[in-house]
């Protein structure tokens, strides 16, 4: 009996779900975070009669085989980038993209890592940073004893410097995007890293074909909807307890032929 193999991989399927909801759930407010689903397929199965067989002298053959299945397994989380809300902050500094792109981060390291977070803020040396200290790429620079910023729906950024009724520009903020956004890697911190599977980054400005605006003064929402992920937690409480109830059906049987004398 292969039950009891077949339903362990069913609960240890329906664990990873809900650790990937508990996720969603656990990043509801946090700024630009976008949500994941588990993606699941059947694992290999197992063939007692093959279809096609021959099943006579006379040339007839089986029009269905007979082929055990056995298990699930995790085949992916898929990240769903869907535009989030868009929050008023009246922070000159922050920033939401409107649309497709993110915001490139250049990293201690050297790399580079992209964003969606636009909560910016002015490092000592009055340079544009993220919440971690990290740069904006390309790096701006905010002169001293500057009274207000504009940023343009283009990403062209100025400042007004003192009593001077002229602009400075400071800089173009571009944004990047990806073939496949999707493929993009996780690092925490709200920066993802870019990979194979995404594709190299195409830098561009706002505004630009396929390519999203900003909005100066807001932030992106994360696009968890709780009301699905609370759902989709219930289904998958009551698919564990249905595998669960599966390993206790064929412990059952299997007393039971244990105990045939």
């Amino acid at each position: 009996m292969k039950a009891l193999g077949i339903a362990a991989t069913g609960m240890l399927a329906q664990q990873t779900n809900v650790d990937v909801i508990s996720n969603n759930i656990a990043n509801a407010n946090t700024t630009g975070f976008k949500s994941s689903r588990a993606a699941f397929q059947d694992l290999i199965y197992e063939t007692i009669k093959r279809e096609g067989a021959i099943t006579s002298d006379q040339g007839s053959t089986r029009p269905t085989g007979v082929d055990i299945g056995l298990g699930v397994q995790t085949a992916g989380t898929i990240r769903l980038n869907t535009q989030g809300g868009l929050l008023a902050t009246e922070n000159q500094l922050d920033m939401a993209i409107d649309g497709q792109g993110y915001f490139t981060i250049n990293l201690p390291n050297g790399g580079l890592a992209y964003t969606r977070d636009g909560a910016f803020q002015l490092s000592a040396e009055g340079v544009l940073v993220n919440l971690q200290g990290y740069e904006m790429a390309p790096g701006i620079t905010i002169p001293e004893n500057t009274v207000k910023i504009e940023v343009s729906d283009q990403g062209l950024l100025m400042a007004f410097v003192e009593d001077d009724p002229t602009p400075v520009e400071l800089g173009q903020v571009t944004l990047s995007t990806f073939t496949n956004s999707a493929g993009l890697k996780a690092l925490g911190d709200n920066l993802l890293q870019a990979t194979s599977a995404s594709g190299d980054p195409i830098q561009a400005n706002p505004g630009d074909p396929g390519v999203g605006i900003i909005r100066q003064g807001f932030l992106e929402t994360s696009n968890v909807n709780i009301i699905q992920q609370i759902t989709a937690l219930i289904a998958a409480q009551r698919a564990y307890e249905m595998n669960s109830k599966t390993i206790e059906t064929a412990d059952q049987m299997l007393s039971a032929a244990n105990q045939i004398r």
